[in-house]
């Protein structure tokens, strides 16, 4: 079982609040989820109104799926133009690394 995640590090057009900074941010982790079936949170920068940290993970029996599905996110992120993609970093595991 290969285990992948990855962290984007996004900068938001011009929010004034966090009420603001939701309206971008929940239809982004609404749309990763729905669209690639992953798990999808908000896991930083909470309380910033311009900066957000989302997480997402992947869990998948074979690596390069696994390498794939994280690869076009990170695609889909950095193609919007409501964002500026700032930083990615990613991770993959497998249950054999114990």
């Amino acid at each position: 079982m290969w285990m992948g995640w990855i962290e984007f590090d996004i900068l938001l057009g011009d929010v004034r609040s966090l009420k603001e900074k939701r309206s971008f941010v929940r239809p982004l982790v609404a749309d990763l989820q729905h669209h690639f079936r992953v798990s999808v949170a908000e896991v930083g920068h909470l309380d910033l109104h311009r900066r957000a940290a989302i997480g997402v993970s992947v869990v998948s029996a074979d690596r390069q799926h696994a390498v794939d599905v994280l690869d076009a996110i990170e695609r889909s992120v950095a193609n919007r133009p409501e964002i500026e993609l700032l930083s990615a970093r990613r991770r993959l595991v497998t249950t054999d690394d114990e």
